[in-house]
């Protein structure tokens, strides 16, 4: 999870003005976390406080209605709607706030299943419900993996995006926000990573959709790599106390 926000933090302010420059900083004043980082809070409130996904997304995000970079307009109409239903997205959106889900279920059944669960509230469109799908059980098997090992990420992308997964991959720079763009890609990112910070680089470098790029591989690379205390404490530094609050929730769970 907080891999995730991590991600999210780092490629928040290149998401319209991409940078080639490796040793970009981390952290500064110029980012922020976006909605990236407020779903995946929201996911992990609904499955620790016993909420549904539905209503815990709308909590948040009612909450925070003016994240950097903003809200997609979809999911924005869906989240203020008093009736919502879902629309058929198939948004990295899905994707991106899923990896809660990998950490607090103990089987890979359940993970799947409310990985699904996660999607489908606003993504149900079947490539929406593939990509979290995918980063949830390449999250969870690498977490509980005896050998942990980057052939987990391959093998997860050939299960769900065919015998090629990485032979089509969206070029650098392109601006793509679907799960079949993102979701390959950041299993490729997180496949060829040789610590967490140069797959969060790399992620961020790559360009296009940086923040929440940036957000699927952090949660990626998080089980195989562990997370440098000062990232996490640089990290923890940008969020309001109700996000810390769930953190410390979900670190204890």
């Amino acid at each position: 999870m907080l891999g995730a926000i991590i991600g999210d933090i780092a490629g928040s302010c290149y998401e319209f003005n991409n940078t080639s420059d490796y040793n970009f900083p981390m952290f500064n004043r110029k980012k922020d976390y976006t909605d990236d980082t407020i779903c995946t809070v929201a996911v992990a409130d609904a499955i620790l406080n016993r909420k549904s996904y539905q209503s815990a997304l709308q909590e948040w995000c009612r909450r925070y209605p003016n994240p950097m970079g903003q809200y997609g307009s979809y999911f924005l109409s869906w989240v203020m709607r008093p009736d919502p239903h879902p629309y058929g997205s198939f948004g990295n959106g899905s994707a991106m706030r899923v990896s809660p889900v990998a950490w607090l279920f103990a089987d890979e059944q359940s993970v799947r299943e409310e990985a699904e669960k996660s999607a489908a509230v606003t993504h149900n469109h079947p490539e929406g419900i593939k990509g979290a799908v995918a980063v949830a059980v390449a999250i969870f098997r690498m977490r509980t993996a005896a050998v942990k090992t980057q052939e987990i990420y391959e093998t997860v992308a050939k299960e769900f995006y065919g015998e090629d997964p990485f032979g089509h991959l969206p070029r650098r720079g392109y601006f793509d926000v679907t799960c079949q763009g993102c979701v390959p890609l950041a299993l490729f990112l997180a496949s060829k990573a040789t610590s967490f910070e140069y797959a969060i680089r790399q992620a961020v470098v790559y360009g296009g959709d940086t923040d929440t790029v940036g957000a699927i591989v952090g949660s990626l690379a998080e089980p195989l790599f562990g997370i440098p205390e000062e990232m996490t404490e640089a990290a923890k530094s940008y969020l309001p106390e109700d996000m810390k609050q769930i953190i410390s929730q979900f670190e204890a769970a």
